[in-house]
């Protein structure tokens, strides 16, 4: 028998698992359904509240192991994602829409805690108000991120500009946030499961479009395989509506209907598919979209004298940055000046450098320090604790007896700690015997604050297949990380929209220890609620 113990404790939502089963199969987790006769409530109670599931008839590892049904699966499965328009342009040709694959993407839905899931839905208007408290105070984003701009020069060139639009003061009193928190799900060895925070992505917070088209695929493949009454546990989603949602609330408030939204895009455009659906979602009211690229800025930007902004001949409303969030993404001192032209204009920019910055590893870590969410949240400690409640451990590498201490732990005992850069995009962070080659060159060296350090989440693998492109089908044991959608928008200072519009889940195989879709190592995903 497979059971689950879920109990409060303060504030965190704890799984409790039988060891003698967790992480063999998807089975174990999956395509369980409540017994009646059982109780089954949430308990409040310092005792846990038994609720017990029994499998089902139709046994999941039987489905994982019937070779000619999954294949069967397979080819439908890809077909589904190509109706559904889970698409992706190919290596071969990136910036052509004459030839289209489906994004990757996993055969089944992956099992998360309801109770987990909700955590971190319910969190995420408080991580909205926290980022958009940080990036008001100057003070703290220059204590805190003094030592990273002495030694990480993509943060000191963010942080110029910062500077320089700082005191110029700002020409525009409307903040757009649209972001992305990713968690893992952290099992303790006492066999608790609790919501740990990775990170905050405060720019270019990807897969929303995507993720707005997959739960219609993996109940399709449900229910050819027998198995629809789980179909309801494979949530509605679409964050493509609720990030467009902020844009307009944002175009609205900026107060001129000819004015555009303009993403900013990358170079090579193969997640293009994904911008389209919010793009699409701007259309439907009428508001206009342009993409354009830093060179394209760089040619035929300008602000006029009360700073609006016009790129091509157009005034531009919102900048939506869909690029710059990594040191590559600037080719030349062309591509900065046109950062710089942008952060100054009274267009609204999606995130402001401020907010930029606000999302950075090292703003994360010091926020994670007693006290800290305190300053933001002065009269709200059911805030704090729920914030709180998200993170794990993080470590500073600055340098001095607290910096050294971190060294010295990360090089007694490698993996349990995750060595972060201040970089964006997947495939940065450094692990295992790689964090002593690393630190053991630079723990004498102000080099190391370019870092921070983070404990390794220990998360249950499950067994699914991964479908990409070329590759052949396995089962492979997976990994999950659960990411949930905020948008706000500030008027001055009032909040004016804050809401968590969306989930994502991206699943890649055990063996990666880091590295996203975009980077070919994750696919997409959808939680089956447990």
């Amino acid at each position: 028998m497979f059971c689950l113990d879920l109990i409060r404790v303060a504030p965190v939502l704890r799984v409790h698992v039988d060891s003698g089963v967790i992480g063999v199969l998807l089975s174990d987790w999956l395509l369980l359904t409540v017994n009646q006769d059982l109780r089954c409530h949430r308990s409040e109670q310092t005792e846990p509240a038994d609720i017990r599931f029994s499998a089902m008839s139709v046994k999941w590892e039987d489905v994982l192991k019937d070779e000619n049904l999954i294949k069967n699966i397979e080819e439908l499965a890809k077909d589904s994602a190509l109706l559904h328009g889970v698409l992706m342009r190919t290596k071969e040709t990136p910036n052509s829409p004459e030839v289209v694959s489906y994004a990757p993407f996993t055969l089944f839905p992956t099992p998360v805690p309801t109770a987990l899931f909700q955590q971190a839905l319910a969190v995420q208007t408080h991580f909205n108000r926290l980022v958009d408290r940080v990036s008001q105070n100057p003070g703290f984003l220059e204590e805190t991120l003094a030592s990273t701009i002495k030694v990480d020069n993509f943060t000191a060139r963010l942080f110029n500009i910062y500077k320089q639009v700082q005191h110029e003061h700002h020409p525009q009193s409307i903040v757009l946030g649209l972001n992305r928190s990713d968690y893992m799900l952290d099992h303790s060895p006492d066999g608790g499961t609790s919501l740990k925070q990775i990170e905050i992505n405060t720019i270019a917070a990807s897969f929303g479009g995507l993720a707005s088209r997959t739960p219609d695929v993996h109940r399709h493949i449900l229910k050819v395989a027998n198995l629809p009454q789980e179909c309801s546990n494979v949530l509605d989603n679409n964050p493509a509506a609720g990030l467009a949602r902020g844009l307009a609330k944002a175009w609205e408030l900026y107060g001129s209907e000819r004015a555009v939204v303009m993403f900013l895009v990358e170079n090579v455009q193969r997640n293009i598919y994904d911008h389209r659906y919010v793009e699409n979602e701007l259309w439907k009211r009428n508001i206009p979209v342009i993409r354009r690229q830093f060179e394209d800025v760089c040619r035929t930007g300008s602000l006029d004298e009360s700073k609006r902004l016009f790129v091509d001949g157009r005034e531009v409303a919102i900048v939506y940055f869909r690029n710059g969030y990594m040191p590559q993404n600037y080719t030349s001192e062309k591509s900065w000046e046109a950062r710089l032209m942008m952060e100054r204009s009274l267009a609204v920019k999606c995130p402001d450098i401020s907010t930029h910055l606000a999302g950075t590893k090292k703003v994360q870590q010091e926020l994670a320090r007693p006290g800290v969410l305190e300053r933001f949240f002065p009269d709200e400690p059911q805030t704090v604790a729920q914030i709180r409640a998200t993170f794990a451990g993080l470590y500073t590498l600055d340098m001095g007896e607290e910096g050294d201490k971190t060294v010295a732990m990360a090089l007694a005992n490698p993996d349990q700690y995750v060595l972060k850069p201040q970089r964006e995009g997947g495939g940065n962070n450094i692990y295992g015997n790689e964090i002593c080659e690393v630190l053991e060159n630079l723990k004498n060296s102000t080099e190391r604050m370019a870092y921070i350090l983070m404990d390794k989440i220990q998360p249950v693998p499950v067994q699914n297949y991964l479908l990409r492109p070329g590759a052949p089908l396995r089962l492979n044991s997976c990994l999950s990380e659960l990411g949930a959608f905020g948008a706000y928008v500030r008027k001055g200072k009032d909040m004016v929209f804050n809401e968590c519009v969306g989930h994502l889940l991206r699943t890649k195989s055990s063996e990666h220890a880091d590295g996203g879709v975009a980077a070919g190592v994750a696919v997409l995903d959808n939680p089956l609620l447990v």
